[in-house]
């Protein structure tokens, strides 16, 4: 027999009795997100996740960062290169290789440049060119900033995946969700302030989306996609309603009793709001997943019953609903761009299931005043090459690719830094990932050099501590 049921007396038992007793009915979700909460508060303060003071004024309050997992090819997507499709079919042009190191794998003579199949267009005031992959979004041009001279170190998906999550090709290193949560803290008690969400797998699995040496509280909470409820959320029957009550009410009593007698150790306080979280989340889960009340106007901006739009689409909405709610870092996974053959036919498919929601995102975020306090990043682990893969596929490039940002205090309309007349490497205002990470946190009022934690006595950031990631973009970006 349940030992809380209501039919009978609750017997006299200790409090660490009581919080072994009690613990299954507040659901595996809530219950393993807010013991995190518990053996981990930071120190000096009651709610490691409470809202804390910014380094300077900030333009974005929340994060939407958009994974295209695989790798896209920039030259198809949002780079044109008029050079390299006149190009197209000859040998990669010895010059190019010279004085790279790291490119000494590659064999010039042996390396056909393929020219891109898309039709690139001036959209917009601005007339930034974006290809036919994403005709919705090209209708947002004046909206968008693409970075186009991004680079990093790693061709292979594993390290290049942890650089753009973590700033660190060795895995297990703090995410970026989980240092920009670090730094500000949440603006919701009733939702985590850490969310992922995926239209198919996560390559490197939950490594590069983690807290890393940061406290457990700040990784990623993962929300599953499919179907309408969050898993084990819900209490068992003989804890719903005034029963669970009584069981928190409980342990707050016992909570207060141990602060008072230890004024000093805050986790104290802090446990008593987390079971609190828990405890509302039952409510405000299921009520944030639940798009049955959206218009159908917004279910079909999004595609939401159409295939191959309905999976990707689906998170976008729930991430709009989540910015909403006060959740500080959304992190979307989209994939598979790895194109290492036929290449066009696989960025064809991603597209179709991509742009739809993606544009339908900023333009719903827009409409709602949300835009501006919301900073949108959409890329992938790195970009690929202009020569040939195989059957007209294309491999793996870091030395120079794009990115796609949004909101957050951008001004639209305009491409940062150029690559080659090919596409092969950035050249020109070159954008290192650790660059992209300072960038970031300066919109949301961080300075990239302050946020930092000691581990084993060295400093440890998200941006690196050598010559790379000592600057950051944010005012170019904000520049009409």
């Amino acid at each position: 027999m349940n030992p809380f049921s209501c039919n009978r007396r609750m017997p006299a038992r200790t409090r660490r009795e009581f919080l072994e007793l009690s613990s299954f009915g507040f659901g595996s979700l809530a219950l393993s997100y807010l013991l995190q909460r518990d053996s981990l508060a930071l120190p000096g303060s009651a709610d490691p996740l409470a809202p804390r003071a910014v380094d300077f004024p900030a333009k974005a309050k929340h994060v939407i960062f958009v994974f295209l997992q695989g790798g896209p090819s920039h030259v198809d997507t949002f780079d044109p290169k008029p050079a390299l499709n006149r190009l197209d079919g000859q040998f990669l042009p010895p010059s190019f290789l010279e004085g790279e190191s790291a490119l000494a794998q590659i064999k010039a003579n042996e390396s056909k440049l393929m020219g891109s199949r898309r039709i690139f267009k001036k959209h917009g005031q601005s007339g930034l060119e974006i290809s036919d992959l994403f005709e919705n979004l090209a209708k947002l041009s004046d909206d968008l900033a693409v970075i186009r001279s991004c680079h990093h170190e790693s061709v292979i998906h594993g390290p290049a995946i942890s650089l753009i999550h973590t700033g660190s090709i060795r895995l297990g290193s703090p995410s970026v969700g989980a240092w920009v949560v670090y730094g500000l803290g949440c603006e919701t008690e009733n939702l985590p302030a850490y969310v992922v969400m995926s239209d198919g797998f996560l390559r490197n699995g939950k490594s590069v989306i983690g807290s890393g040496f940061l406290p457990a509280v700040f990784q990623a909470t993962v929300i599953p996609t499919e179907g309408t409820a969050l898993e084990n959320l819900s209490p068992p029957q003989s804890l719903e309603g005034a029963s669970q009550r009584i069981v928190l009410d409980q342990l707050k009593t016992w909570n207060e009793r141990h602060l008072a007698e230890r004024p000093d150790d805050t986790s104290l306080a802090a446990r008593i709001s987390n079971y609190e979280l828990a405890f509302r989340m039952q409510m405000a889960g299921p009520e944030l997943i639940d798009l049955a009340k959206e218009p159908e106007t917004i279910r079909k901006m999004y595609g939401l019953d159409d295939e191959p739009t309905a999976k990707f689409g689906r998170i976008c909405l729930l991430a709009r609903r989540m910015v909403e709610r006060g959740v500080r870092f959304v992190h979307l996974y989209n994939s598979d761009w790895d194109g290492h053959s036929e290449c066009d036919a696989n960025h064809r498919e991603n597209g179709r299931k991509t742009d739809i929601p993606l544009a339908a995102l900023i333009a719903d975020l827009k409409q709602r005043g949300l835009l501006d306090s919301t900073l949108i990043v959409c890329a992938g682990e790195f970009g690929r090459t202009p020569m040939m893969q195989g059957k007209e596929g294309r491999d793996h490039n870091p030395y120079g690719f794009s990115v796609l940002m949004a909101g957050g205090g951008i001004k639209g309309g305009k491409a940062i830094g150029a690559t080659d007349e090919i596409g092969f490497r950035a050249v020109e205002d070159k954008v290192h990932l650790h660059d992209l990470h300072a960038t970031m946190l300066e919109l949301l009022g961080l300075d990239h050099r302050k946020l930092h934690i000691t581990v084993s006595g060295l400093e440890k950031r998200l941006t690196g501590v050598g010559e790379e990631g000592q600057h950051s973009i944010a005012r170019r970006l904000m520049e009409s």
